[in-house]
């Protein structure tokens, strides 16, 4: 990812910090939430069934690594974003179009989920150059699922 600007730096630009890294995780699966529900509840097709009970799968994993991240920044003494407004101000995620056909729902999710592990990935390097082993550990593991989703959803679409 880009390095990104801290607006209290007094105009220098300065690197991500863990902060920053984790409020964008937080806001991107506040929406990667509401876009899987979309789809959950719009999925039409012969692969409804297997979709349909897929995506409510991972919006309920999505819901918890949003919890897991907001109190992991609650913890480091953060302040995780909590309304609508900010995390479409902050995440790099889009919302569902609501116009989505199956195949293009399971591509967007793998997208969201690189995006997401990128992230990740970001705050993992954050978190080990100021020691924070267990924000580290947290983020390694959430990047190792979101990576088998992808693998998997990509055998799906063929």
């Amino acid at each position: 990812m880009m390095a990104k600007t801290d607006s209290k730096t007094s105009g220098k630009t300065k690197k991500s910090s863990l902060e920053q890294v984790l409020n964008e995780q937080v806001a991107n699966l506040n929406v990667l939430y509401v876009k899987i529900h979309n789809y959950h509840w719009y999925v039409k097709g012969e692969n409804f069934f297997t979709l349909h009970v897929k995506f409510e799968e991972l919006y309920n994993e999505v819901t918890e690594k949003m919890d897991a991240v907001a109190e992991r920044l609650l913890t480091i003494k953060g302040s995780p974003a909590a309304t609508m407004k900010e995390y479409l101000e902050i995440a790099t995620i889009q919302e569902a179009t609501g116009k989505e056909d199956p195949r293009t729902m399971v591509q967007n999710l793998i997208e969201d989920f690189a995006t997401l592990s990128e992230s990740f990935q970001e705050g993992i390097e954050l978190a080990d150059k100021e020691g924070d082993e267990a924000t580290s550990d947290l983020l390694t593991g959430f990047k190792g699922e979101l990576e088998k989703h992808m693998w998997m959803l990509r055998s799906y679409l063929g």
